[in-house]
């Protein structure tokens, strides 16, 4: 409602001012000398009136027409058709008015063939100028709301995407994190409580984030460190993790749970092919206007193919829905980048500003 709303006041203010600067042009260009003749002025400023009520008809119909199926060629075969037509009636209506108020009429004066083709053809030019103004605010405003259209959609399958990473926050973690809590009810009591509130910050950042397109690398990074704290107490001495997270990359906007599947996975598979303990570093640092996020693990890269990796259960989900979004939100401006060591898996992402 917004767009049309603003569309018609466009038209309106264009409508009004073209046709009164073209008449004061036209009035100043060609009929000077009779500035001091109000009959003349009156007469044409009726003719310059009859072109502005002939336009609108002409809007009326183009607004009638669909053109969502019709070529180019084809609106422009129409303009041409519709601006001759118009341009006819445009000169007999002027006539007509006229004569019918007994005014002095510029058209009628020394009327003959070649005086008709030439009002025609000016009144034609008029309209087929007038007519691809119309038309091209009216494509640059269906652009503008196909752009808004496309943008909201594209937000719209963030958001879904995003929402859809959070339903499939892998059960067996939120199953035994709950056991882990249970056993360490009866053993420790402040490990206990020092788990639920990892857990119960982790998933708070899971619910605030879904209202941001992106959210601080900090904010993401403090998520994340409830997530491995959480792992940390679930495998004790056998997850040791390190940080080097260079301050100018701590407010740089990223996608919220961008790193998160890489982490998992690093846990995932790392806890099958690494000596333990299992070592995840993560690094993050902004060169150039380029953020570069990485994460390694011990251990070495499981191919999907593999009948080990069909054994873990293992989808591709993770780098896939990583990879997806990253192709959505920076098209031609970022890189995921997977490092497979003999000893050392690393994942890193780059993205341009």
């Amino acid at each position: 409602m917004k767009k049309s709303i603003t569309k018609d006041r466009l038209f309106w203010i264009l409508q009004i001012s073209g046709w009164v600067v073209f008449y004061l042009i036209y009035q100043l260009l060609y009929y000077r000398e009779y500035l001091n003749d109000l009959s003349r002025m009156a007469s044409i400023a009726a003719s310059y009136v009859t072109g502005f009520a002939v336009s609108l008809t002409l809007r009326y119909l183009y607004k009638k027409l669909n053109y969502d199926i019709r070529s180019i060629p084809q609106i422009l075969l129409i303009i041409i058709i519709a601006s001759f037509l118009f341009a006819n009636i445009w000169f007999w209506a002027d006539i007509g008015l006229t004569y019918s108020v007994g005014a002095y009429s510029t058209v009628l004066e020394n009327l003959n063939f070649s005086n008709y083709v030439s009002h025609i053809w000016s009144n034609t030019f008029v309209f087929v100028a007038w007519s691809s103004l119309y038309f091209g605010i009216k494509f640059w405003f269906d652009f503008q709301l196909q752009r808004n259209k496309t943008e909201q959609a594209n937000a719209l399958a963030q958001s879904a995407q995003l929402q859809m990473l959070r339903y499939q926050l892998n059960p067996h973690f939120l199953f035994n994190s709950l056991n882990s809590i249970r056993a360490l009810v009866e053993e420790d009591k402040n490990r206990a409580k020092g788990m639920i509130t990892e857990l119960a910050e982790f998933l708070r950042y899971s619910l605030i984030s879904k209202n941001y397109a992106d959210v601080p690398f900090k904010d993401e990074l403090d998520a994340m460190k409830h997530y491995l704290a959480i792992e940390q107490t679930r495998y004790e001495e056998n997850l040791a993790v390190e940080y080097d997270i260079d301050p100018s990359a701590e407010n740089y906007p990223v996608l919220s749970f961008l790193i998160h599947p890489i982490i998992e996975n690093a846990i995932k598979y790392g806890m099958k092919t690494s000596s333990k303990p299992l070592r995840i570093s993560i690094s993050a640092k902004v060169i150039d206007d380029v953020f570069a996020v990485g994460i390694c693990n011990s251990g070495r890269w499981i191919e999907r193919e593999s009948d080990e990796n069909k054994n873990s259960g293992s989808t591709g989900t993770g780098l896939n829905n990583v990879r997806r979004r990253l192709e959505n939100a920076f098209p031609e401006k970022h890189k995921l980048i997977i490092d497979k060591g003999e000893s050392q898996v690393c994942v890193k992402i780059e993205i341009k500003n």
